[in-house]
């Protein structure tokens, strides 16, 4: 986090450990008023890796799931850096901005990522960076979010995934059951717009920008779960995060297995649970009547719900699932339930 930018948000009264907000001071409050109002959200949690050079597009496209020669300056993507065995080691948000490319992910993702995938530049002209605080990026959601920013910016994009450019700010579309955007400036600029949306909006901690990711369907891969997942099973292609003829990428043969001749026995689900206690990535589901000799599940990301429990996003055997007999960790543990996603699954017969 650029240290003028951390003095402004310690000056709007900004909670703040390790880079990520955790609270403007009433995080009961700022979990509810992100279902009805406008809010604003720091994304310093959220890390960069810029990519630039004359081999970037070609270098990516070997590497990321998705089909990098769809990114643009007017259109971003998910995608994911895989294993060979397909497994997802980080998946991301890709965009562009002045001729660089740049993911989005996790800042406890981003050096083992970087490190990783900068094993494989061998020769290619390009050049890979922790850019984090390059930009300053926050988050503006909210039911009217488009309008009051429309009343500040001059042009917004109207397509989730799309990208504007204007007033020298990069504004992304997020899909989300809200208007959402990600926003990505200079230190100036960005002080500026905050303060300008600030009048209408409620600041917020970072997890309620994740709490509403959990709400799109939208996972991301932490530490604790890189390399658990084959993209399939986190929904990647449901949600445009993965190509299907683009060709040869890392671990490419084995998700495309799976796509054309596999039968998926499990898929990321909404679920809500019974607890109090702090539900972390990587923690285990619990089935009496699982015959999964792998448990029934894991959990993906979870935030607290504002009407209590917790809300996340889980891998689960569709059987089990289905089944509805789902606790978290044991037997003694709090019961979950199944929630819908906001778009659909195809489900091979």
């Amino acid at each position: 986090m650029k240290p003028e930018w951390l003095d402004f948000l310690n000056a709007a009264g900004a909670e703040i450990e390790h880079n990520e907000v955790i609270s403007f001071g009433n995080p009961q409050r700022e979990q509810r008023v992100i279902h009805s109002g406008l809010t604003l959200c720091d994304l310093s949690h959220h890390g960069l890796i810029s990519v630039d050079g004359e081999d970037a597009a070609d270098f990516l496209q070997g590497q990321l799931t998705n089909d990098i020669r769809d990114v643009s300056e007017q259109h971003s993507q998910l995608s994911a850096y895989c294993t060979h065995k397909g497994r997802m080691l980080a998946n991301f948000r890709v965009f562009k901005r002045d001729g660089s490319f740049y993911l989005r992910l996790p800042q406890s993702q981003l050096e083992a990522t970087l490190k990783r995938i900068n094993m494989f530049v061998l020769m290619s002209k390009v050049n890979m960076r922790d850019a984090s605080n390059a930009l300053v990026h926050f988050g503006v959601s909210g039911p009217k979010a488009d309008k009051q920013l429309a009343s500040i910016i001059s042009t917004l994009p109207t397509e989730v995934d799309d990208i504007s450019r204007a007033d020298g700010y990069t504004i992304i579309k997020c899909p989300g059951t809200l208007h959402r955007y990600e926003i990505y400036g200079e230190l100036e600029s960005m002080i500026t717009l905050w303060n300008h949306l600030d009048v209408n909006a409620a600041p917020v901690g970072a997890s309620c920008w994740e709490g509403l990711d959990i709400l799109a369907g939208i996972p991301t891969i932490y530490p604790e779960t890189s390399e658990s997942f084959v993209p399939q099973m986190t929904n990647m292609q449901a949600i445009n995060g993965v190509s299907f003829q683009k060709g040869c990428y890392t671990g490419q043969e084995v998700v495309a297995r799976m796509q054309y001749l596999g039968k998926l026995k499990r898929r990321m689900f909404r679920i809500h649970i019974e607890t109090s206690n702090r539900v972390n990535p990587g923690d285990k589901l619990f089935s009496k009547d699982s015959t999964s000799g792998q448990g029934p599940g894991e959990i993906v990301n979870a935030q607290i719900d504002s009407e209590g429990g917790y809300s996340a996003l889980a891998v689960i055997n569709i059987a089990d699932a289905e089944a509805g007999k789902l606790q978290l960790h044991n037997e003694d543990g709090p019961h979950i339930s199944v929630k819908s996603l906001p778009y659909t699954i195809e489900e091979k017969q």
